[in-house]
């Protein structure tokens, strides 16, 4: 008989929040009629951009003409969205990056996921704790985790704590580590590594031959000036790291689908024989391969954001987020609560009251104010005592859950 990856076997049951979804589910089952407001998993509730619309409906007229017709396209993308990309995420910035850097996708997600597909299932991966948990559980399912421990830790990861007593600032890894994932702006916590912060770990990476897979997909909600939109702003990075960006957060693609990874020319790993080989020629044999491509009426979407109705049209969007995020956190401190995040992010980490832990503090919240979060053990043993919320709402259903949760609070 045909045999399971028995690493699919040894994952937990479900998916975060495919279990936050049973639960709301179960509870609008036995109460139809509570006005539920979801604050917990991070998708987005503002149109895509009218700039991306215009462009989208072009591309459609295109492809009913045979004369302008795309069929297949290149896997990587299209160039007039790398150079699109490159001028205004990287050049604006400083940054100097080749068009063959650039791999156009159908998310972040999607590539956070697979690029250990082109990785060694030998190699010490670390994670912050907190962590998003798509980084754990691919690993899981490649065979890098080992075993699911008591404590909620899988025994071949390395865990780096991110905690209040910290700064949410994680340690370098005592041991040495090939595969180290960041993410910053960080979901779940929201908060940031500045660039002094983020160069030790790129020092680290460097003298220990270690790959950094670094997730920027927040990365147009950063306001404060020290810190980085891009781990290649720190000197030595393109020799050690990969990034990950998305527009679902900022252009509102989350039902879109688009993202790209820039890979690096100097980033290289070892073969078993020794041999040193770059990861970009990889990861392209890797797309080629097993994705086809995102469409060009997509990318056409993408390619409007950049344009100066484009760039207008999401920083108003971005500006509404974290204006909730602003009004999110000033309900939650004035109501007595302690919290940490929302500044240059839109996710807020918020401490559960005394004696509570995280999954009880959601199902208070769920049962008795009628707010959604996210429970942050979810992410990590770190993240017990805490929840999660998102500033992507609409404006008056932030506003409303915070009225519920200080009266709720005030009792």
């Amino acid at each position: 008989m045909i045999q399971v990856n028995d690493n699919f076997i040894k994952l937990p049951g479900n998916y975060l929040f495919s279990s936050i979804a049973k639960k709301v589910n179960a509870f609008k089952s036995a109460h139809p009629e509570a006005a539920l407001i979801r604050l917990g998993i991070g998708d987005v509730t503002r149109p895509l951009p009218p700039a991306s619309i215009k462009a989208m409906h072009r591309a459609v007229d295109e492809l009913a003409d045979a004369g302008t017709f795309h069929g297949y396209g290149p896997e990587q993308g299209y160039d007039f969205l790398i150079q699109a990309i490159l001028e205004h995420d990287y050049r604006s910035r400083g940054v100097e990056l080749r068009p063959t850097e650039i791999f156009v996708s159908d998310g972040a997600k999607s590539d956070t996921g697979n690029f250990g597909d082109i990785l060694g299932t030998g190699n010490k991966v670390a994670v912050t704790d907190p962590v998003y948990p798509v980084y754990i559980d691919s690993n899981v399912m490649a065979g890098r985790a080992g075993e699911l421990q008591a404590n909620g830790q899988w025994n071949r990861l390395t865990y780096l704590p991110c905690t209040a007593e910290n700064h949410f600032i994680p340690s370098l890894p005592q041991e040495s580590v090939d595969m180290i994932y960041l993410c910053y702006p960080n979901n779940p916590t929201g908060t940031t590594l500045t660039k002094a912060e983020l160069q030790k770990w790129v020092d680290y990476a460097l003298a220990h031959k270690a790959l950094i897979l670094y997730d920027a997909a927040y990365e147009a909600y950063i306001c404060e000036s020290d810190v980085p939109h891009s781990i290649y702003e720190i000197e030595g990075a393109r020799s050690c790291a990969v990034e990950f960006r998305s527009f679902s957060k900022t252009a509102g693609f989350t039902g879109v689908r688009c993202g790209y990874t820039v890979v690096p020319e100097e980033v290289k790993a070892m073969t078993a024989s020794g041999e040193q080989v770059a990861l970009n020629h990889l990861w392209n044999r890797r797309q080629c391969t097993k994705f086809n491509g995102t469409s060009y009426i997509t990318q056409r979407g993408a390619e409007a954001i950049y344009t100066a109705e484009g760039q207008a049209e999401i920083k108003e969007t971005i500006a509404y987020y974290m204006e909730n995020a602003r009004l999110m956190r000033e309900g939650l401190l004035s109501a007595g609560f302690t919290l940490y995040g929302g500044v240059n992010a839109p996710y807020i980490w918020v401490k559960a009251p005394e004696g509570l832990d995280s999954w009880s503090f959601f199902e208070m919240l769920l049962h008795e104010v009628n707010v959604v979060g996210t429970p942050g053990v979810g992410f990590g043993p770190s993240g017990e005592g805490f929840l999660r919320l998102t500033a992507f709402g609409k404006r008056e259903d932030c506003q409303e859950a915070m009225n519920r949760i200080k009266n709720w609070a005030g009792r």
